[in-house]
Parts: structure tokens; sequence; C-alpha cells
């Protein structure tokens, strides 16, 4: 009998680099999904998002101002109307030194912290809802990457702060990717406007693909269109709560 010959070891198909994958979850978003959830690493996105979030606030704060961006935001919410000249400018003086300080950290600090609370309702739908058992690193990195997709809105942004009137941009709707872009939060009712905020182009896309992402991360144990409708309801209860405060 002749001796057996040992087959070599398949080798491992290594993972898509961190451009492939960007490009990916644009144009082929199942099987970029797949490879991050087969080798997760969510270091490059991360980085990438906090990079875009730092850049658009720190314009934001060259082009128009803390103070200006106070003094809109309360002319928006009506506060404005009940004060005095002399009364706004102070409340206006006084804000901007701490939104300033609030904008630098939150450009730095904001995008993470909303990538990890996103991650762990994540974790939430898939392992308690739908009893898979996914790691969170493997969840976090699907989040991030699922949304990249917003460094388009990030890029819509910069071009209109930096090409656009800054004395018209609206620093709590900088896009035209929504309902509320296109009315005047001055001249409507705030619960109609924050809905109209609310249906955006850039939510519903990152909830499609967390749906993909998630479910290529349980092995497509769990079909994308059940976690984008458990995400479709915790975001539908999210623009209740905006809209119910609204009122007040």
């Amino acid at each position: 009998m002749g001796d057996a010959v040992a087959m070599p070891p398949e080798a491992e198909t290594p993972a898509q680099s961190f451009p492939e994958r960007l490009l990916g979850v644009f144009i082929s978003p199942k099987d970029t999904f797949a490879d991050v959830a087969r080798k997760p690493g969510f270091v490059a996105p991360l980085i990438t998002l906090m990079i875009a979030a730092v850049a658009v606030t720190e314009v934001m704060l060259w082009k128009i101002g803390a103070e200006r961006i106070v003094r809109m935001s309360m002319e928006q919410s009506g506060q404005a109307s009940r004060m005095s000249p002399e009364q706004l400018d102070q409340a206006v003086s006084t804000g901007a030194k701490f939104t300033g300080i609030a904008m630098h950290i939150g450009g730095v600090l904001g995008a993470p912290i909303y990538l990890l609370l996103l991650a762990g309702l994540g974790i939430l739908i898939l392992n308690v809802i739908f009893g898979a058992r996914v790691k969170f690193s493997t969840v976090f990195s699907l989040v991030c990457y699922a949304n990249l997709v917003s460094l388009l809105s990030s890029l819509m942004a910069l071009a209109m702060l930096l090409f656009g009137d800054p004395e018209h941009f609206n620093v709590q709707n900088p896009v035209p990717t929504n309902l509320g872009f296109f009315l005047n939060a001055t001249e409507v009712s705030k619960p109609l406007y924050a809905l109209a905020s609310s249906i955006d182009i850039f939510p519903i896309w990152i909830m499609i693909l967390l749906g993909i992402g998630l479910s290529e991360g349980t092995g497509r144990k769990v079909k994308p269109t059940s976690i984008f409708l458990v995400y479709l309801g915790f975001w539908a209860l999210w623009v209740l709560i905006k809209i119910g405060r609204a009122f007040i």
C-alpha cells in the first residue's frame, strides 16, 4: 500500500483592505459585511467617522461661530421672541462660551458614543430578542462600517459651509436630505418640524445596512428584514419622543 498523501491546508482568504470595505459598503454591502463579520475590525472606520465629525464641527465654528449658532438655536426654539434685545445678547454671549467647548468635545466624542449606543442596541436585538450569540466587537465593527455612508452627509455639510451662505446655514438641519430642510422652523409648528426633520435618507439607509450587516454577523441565521424592522421600531419611538418634546 502506498503512503497517504497529506493535502496542504487550504489558504485562508485575506480580509479586504479598508478602502475596499469602504467602497463595498456602497456598491456591494452584503459581501463587504460578510468579510467584516469574518474578520472584524473597527479602528479604521471609527477613526474615519471621528475625523469627519471633527471636520464638520470645526469648520462650522470657524465659518459661523458659537454666538451665531446659539442665536439661531434660540430663534428657532422661540426663546428669542420672549427676550429683550439686551437680554438676548447677554444670553447669547453666555451660551456661546459653553457651546464652543461642548462642540469641540462633541466633535471628538460624539461619533464613538453614538456608535457604541447603536452597537449596544444591536446586541440587544441579536442576542436578546433573536437569541443569537454574536460578540460585541463583531457588532461594533459592523455598526461602524454601516455608518460610513454618513460620510456623504458630512461632505455635503462641508460643501454648504465652505461655499454656501453661512447666514442661512441651519446647524440643526444642515443638509437637504430630509423634509425639514425645506421648511422654515420659525414659521411651522415645532411638532411638524420635528417630524419632517426626522424623515431623513441617511437614518433609513443606515438601518437597511445594519439589517444586512448584523444578519451576516449571525451567519444569516437572522434575516436582514427582521433586524431592520426592529431598528425601525426603535427609530419610530425616538421620533415620537422628539415630537412629544416639541409640544412642551
